[in-house]
């Protein structure tokens, strides 16, 4: 079944939490003594509604203080697709998390609250979306009972966010806006008679007509090493397979590839998926590789097509998301991990840093902090291929290790 991964973001108090716990609630995806527990806690606390958000806030803290702060991941299945929701938290001093929790998203929502409408963090929440290259975008104009479900409040509100739109540099993103009650569902997962303006598709409507082919971005194939085969029974003694995803595009049998970092040249004799042989590998299947000529190919190592090479260099500049307490800064000595290659580097400059809410760039910058983002400059102990991240999302990005701690510092995207 096809699975599609869904951000979110939202303001304290925008009703992302009680958004998802609806989905849940109405796709009946709530586990019996889940909704015994909401149904309990919600009597409690003296509600003549039920708390939805009870069904996401996992952490004590989040509960008390009404707001998330760490990612979950909420998965829940239609008769059609299977879905993830990162739940993320959208405050300014969890900028990393947001980036970590949309950073492997084909889709969001963003959530605006229909009494406050565009603010400063929706500036921040659809920068973060465009910066990761999120292809579908749903702006969900939440609330809509407290303002008694005004055509005028939400056609305001969708003026002041295509104005915000014109900011982006992502063109390929479509933007699709959904006037919700996410606290009595109406156009959550069922149109609603209370917004007979409203001609579009309910929320998770617009998810399960999505199409593959319009939520993953297209690039140029990639199909990195990650295990070679080697059987050596009897019945299959010389095999000699590469296994591993395809991204970007198609490859297919005949096709002339190059194998880096070695730059030798060969054709795809056979392509396999399980004991089948297929002519074509389409973008994100995993499959198993013969060639016709023998090559050494390690983990690690990358085939593509001989006419589109990606930058094969021990330089980069990339736009980085700083998530640690420790700071950035030039000279500073990190592992860069592309793909499964795992190099070392040092930060060359610190160019700028870049503001999330659109306000503009602060080139004095030396150094960067936790939820920092900013333009840096890496050279590396030894070249890695890579293309750039608004060209290939997946063969663009990397993170940052502590070369000390082991810990994950930084998410980047080359430019």
């Amino acid at each position: 079944m096809e699975v599609l991964k869904i951000a979110t973001a939202g303001s304290v108090d925008d009703g992302k939490s009680t958004l998802i716990g609806r989905i849940l609630y109405d796709t009946k995806s709530l586990t019996s003594d889940k909704l015994e527990a909401i149904e309990k806690t919600s009597k409690q606390k003296g509600y003549d509604y039920l708390d939805f958000s009870l069904a996401t806030d996992g952490l004590v803290a989040e509960r008390e203080q009404g707001i998330t702060i760490d990612v979950a991941h909420i998965y829940f299945s239609t008769a059609k697709k299977s879905y993830i929701i990162a739940d993320t938290p959208g405050h300014v001093e969890y900028t990393r998390n947001m980036v970590t929790g949309a950073s492997t998203s084909q889709a969001a929502i963003i959530l605006i609250d229909a009494r406050k409408g565009v603010i400063e963090q929706t500036n921040r929440h659809f920068f973060i979306n465009n910066l990761l290259r999120i292809k579908d975008v749903v702006v969900a104009i939440n609330k809509m009972d407290l303002v008694d479900y005004s055509e005028e409040t939400y056609n305001a509100i969708k003026a002041d966010f295509e104005a915000l739109m014109a900011k982006r540099d992502y063109q390929d993103q479509k933007i699709t806006f959904i006037p919700v009650s996410a606290l009595k569902g109406d156009n959550v997962v069922n149109l609603s008679d209370k917004t007979p303006w409203y001609k579009g598709q309910s929320l998770l409507e617009h998810f399960e007509a999505l199409d593959r082919k319009d939520i993953f971005n297209v690039g140029t194939p990639r199909f990195p090493v990650q295990y070679v085969i080697r059987p050596k029974t009897d019945e299959h003694h010389d095999f000699r397979g590469f296994a591993g995803k395809v991204y970007g595009g198609e490859l297919s049998v005949g096709d002339e590839v190059v194998a880096l970092p070695s730059q030798t040249r060969s054709k795809i004799k056979d392509i396999y998926f399980h004991d089948k042989k297929y002519r074509t590998a389409s973008r994100r299947s995993s499959v198993t590789i013969t060639l016709e000529d023998e090559i050494n190919l390690s983990r690690g190592d990358m085939l593509v097509k001989a006419d589109d090479l990606p930058t094969v260099d021990k330089q980069f500049t990339a736009t980085i998301s700083w998530m640690d307490s420790l700071p950035l800064a030039a000279g500073n000595k990190y592992i860069v991990q592309h793909g499964v290659n795992k190099v070392l580097a040092k930060v060359e400059q610190v160019h700028h840093k870049i503001a999330p809410d659109y306000s503009g760039i602060d080139e004095k910058t030396e150094s960067l902090g936790m939820n920092d983002i900013a333009q840096v400059s890496f050279r590396l102990n030894k070249p890695i291929f890579y293309d750039q991240f608004k060209d290939h999302r997946t063969n663009g990005s990397f993170i940052l290790i502590d070369t000390k701690s082991n810990s994950t510092v930084g998410a980047g995207f080359i430019s």
